[in-house]
């Protein structure tokens, strides 16, 4: 049975005590109970009359109260069924095909709830609502289809297989619960005639620091009492409850109030009404929400003058006079013509409220509205599912402790243990990674000690050293220390003494979920070798540099630039014709020329030594190349000899003190031609 329990103690219509009623008129003994509020009371009364009834309207309208019943109960299937059978009967209200249209939609089954919206709309043409209600299946469908970034669970250790509903933090870590339920326990002994349950009281659990909820307990007297109690809030000291108490009185429906009630130590002081000068029976107030300064509340109340069945109102706290102001209506921009009840108001001012009026899911459904001035509140959007699904959603609260959105809120949803549930919500922050293995690139062994630097373009700089299998790791910490933002590109430095550095790139922009990166580096070890790069051209005979030329060089600035503490010999080298001196000098002013030009792109002169071997360095004798067997083999073995490579002399390398007042060097950059 998805009975809304959440319009009693926390909106809080007071039932009748369950009442015996005489046996001599079935029919009128269930219109008694309907008339009442007490549909659960009234369901089997009007099923045993409805075979005993004579009069064929009276049977029609018992089929269509039993629909009644159910859907004020919100068992919604049994609510279709029985509007059904008094459409079959000729029932001649329209609304009965509303009604089943609005049951069908509560189910989810929007495909159908829109076959029977047009039904109905064929019955009052041009009916706006109807036309939004269409468009409200069709948005509710789109949002099932793509859910938003929120988790929802059930919190299986705070709920009953009665109704446990709108929970609120009760101390200031957040780490404890106080809500309302209609579990056995109950102070109130007699049964509610609308639910067939008992009162509702105000329970709470404590959790530990695994997580683990305790048992729920519910609150001692002067809190709870033998009427409902329900709709509590703290204020953010967490020293006053604010809460709602609905009275009973038999054979009449009554009105709920408001209390607060002052903590002093373990106990609270009896409690007080919060007098809104406007009290009367036939006025309902509840789901007190106070601001964090307690300068103002918000609620929810039907009291005349309203937009629909129960707006949302706030009074102002006088301090001197201390006392409430006259409750204001918060306006067209946040209530409607259908319900807006349980407010939650964020640090920020974001106000959180549940309503069947706005365009929503099912039935009760959860928005938010910005602050956009004082008092006032619009820009109404839908939290979409799955913190909102086909079934009343409501009691939405936060846990602003944290830096990411988490809390707690009720649904009467399937896959819960009884009528309305408490669920938890996260959204589970976005956390990146970079890690990976640095490693000899020639040994493939793991380098131990090398430092690895990350670089943001948030100008957010951090470096790690990397274990003995050469791994390193930038992630979140466990105090929530982020290494790795969103949005943002970042270079990776990875160096060791006695190799070459290596650098990498990795970006979040446009990574919008959790990712790990991996990014391993093999770092080449320096050495006294001679290091090839790309090829250098030369026009024959000549040593100015080709226009592709400057393109090879690169390497080697960009080499220079990532390892600022090398200083390197430039060589040149030649094949074996032509005589010493010609190649000598020829490979000389080939050397000196690439120096020149990575001088001319930044690299200080200081860094780089040029030198000539002309043919004195031969990587093939000719002696090795008369033995080729033809002659594009023996050009080809010339041509490896006609080289331009450079060698590590030192990787202690400072840069000299500039002269006060000459202005920093120009960042080092590199054209290709």
């Amino acid at each position: 049975m998805k009975f809304i329990k959440k319009l009693l103690p926390v909106f809080l219509f007071a039932s009748l005590s369950l009442t015996t009623f005489a046996q001599k008129n079935f029919t009128a003994d269930a219109d008694n109970a309907f008339n009442s509020l007490s549909y659960f009371s009234a369901i089997p009364l009007y099923k045993k009359a409805y075979p005993k009834e004579k009069d064929k309207a009276k049977k029609v309208q018992i089929l269509f109260n039993l629909g009644e019943c159910y859907r004020n109960i919100q068992d919604f299937p049994q609510a279709e069924e029985w509007y059904r059978k008094a459409i079959k009967a000729s029932y001649p209200d329209k609304k009965a095909q509303l009604y089943v249209a609005e049951a069908v939609k509560s189910q989810g089954r929007y495909d159908e709830a829109v076959i029977e919206f047009n039904a109905y709309l064929a019955l009052d043409k041009g009916n706006s609502k109807i036309q939004q209600e269409i468009k409200a299946c069709e948005q509710a469908q789109k949002w099932k289809d793509n859910p938003s970034n929120y988790d929802v669970s059930l919190e299986p250790l705070l709920n009953s297989k009665q109704y446990d509903f709108s929970p609120s933090f009760m101390d200031k870590k957040n780490q404890d619960l106080i809500f309302t339920s209609t579990r056995e326990g109950s102070m109130g002994k007699e049964v509610d005639g609308i639910g067939g349950e008992s009162f509702s009281d105000l329970w709470y659990s404590e959790r530990d620091k695994k997580g683990k909820w305790s048992t729920p307990k519910p609150m001692e007297a002067p809190i709870n009492s033998e009427v409902n109690e329900g709709g509590a809030s703290f204020d953010a000291k967490r020293t006053t409850l604010y809460f709602t108490r609905c009275f009973i009185e038999k054979n009449k429906a009554m009105g709920c109030r408001m209390y607060t009630a002052e903590k002093k130590g373990p106990r609270f002081d009896e409690p007080v009404v919060i007098d809104l000068g406007t009290y009367d029976d036939s006025i309902t107030f509840g789901h007190p929400c106070v601001s964090g300064d307690e300068s103002f509340l918000i609620f929810a109340s039907n009291m005349p003058g309203g937009l629909g069945g129960k707006d949302l109102y706030y009074a102002k706290w006088d301090k001197k006079g201390k006392s409430w102001s006259k409750p204001e209506n918060l306006g067209s921009t946040v209530n409607t013509s259908g319900d807006e009840m349980f407010p939650f108001l964020k640090n920020d001012g974001t106000l959180y409220f549940s309503s069947n009026g706005h365009m929503g899911m099912g039935a009760l459904d959860i928005f938010k509205a910005e602050k956009t001035g004082d008092m006032k509140w619009g820009n109404v959007a839908n939290m979409q599912y799955p913190i909102n699904s086909p079934s009343n959603d409501f009691g939405i609260i936060f846990d602003e402790t944290v830096g990411f959105e988490r809390g707690f809120f009720t649904s009467d949803r399937s896959g819960g243990k009884g009528g309305d549930d408490i669920w938890s919500f996260v959204v589970p922050p976005i956390i990146y990674a970079i890690s990976g293995k640095v490693s000899n690139a020639e040994t493939k062994d793991a380098i131990e000690g090398a430092t690895v630097k990350l670089i943001g373009t948030d100008g957010s700089s951090v470096e790690v050293t990397t274990d003995a299998n050469g791994f390193y790791e930038f992630a979140q910490k466990p105090d929530a220390t982020r290494y790795i933002a969103e949005s943002t590109s970042y270079t990776i430095l990875v160096s060791k003494p006695k190799f070459f550095n290596n650098k990498g790139q990795e970006t979040t922009v446009g990574v919008t979920a959790s990712t790990s990166f991996v990014h391993d580096f093999p770092l080449n070890p320096i050495s006294e070798k001679e290091i090839k790069f790309p090829e250098v051209h030369y026009d024959l005979g000549k040593a100015d540099l080709l226009p592709d030329a400057k393109d090879s060089l690169s390497f080697l600035f960009q080499t220079l630039t990532d390892n600022p503490t090398l200083v390197i010999e430039l060589s040149a080298h030649t094949d074996s014709r032509g005589s010493d001196k010609l190649n000598d000098d020829l490979s000389q002013r080939r050397a000196q020329s690439c120096v020149d030009y990575l001088v001319s792109k930044g690299i200080a002169a200081d860094r780089m030594s040029a030198k000539g071997y002309g043919k004195h360095n031969l990587l093939i004798t000719d002696e090795q190349i008369t033995k080729l067997p033809t002659e594009e083999e023996r050009e080809a073995a010339h041509a490896k000899n006609r080289r331009t490579v450079f060698k590590v002399l030192r990787d202690d390398y400072v840069p000299k003190a500039a002269a006060p007042g000459t202005p920093p060097p120009a960042v080092p950059s590199i054209e290709k031609k």
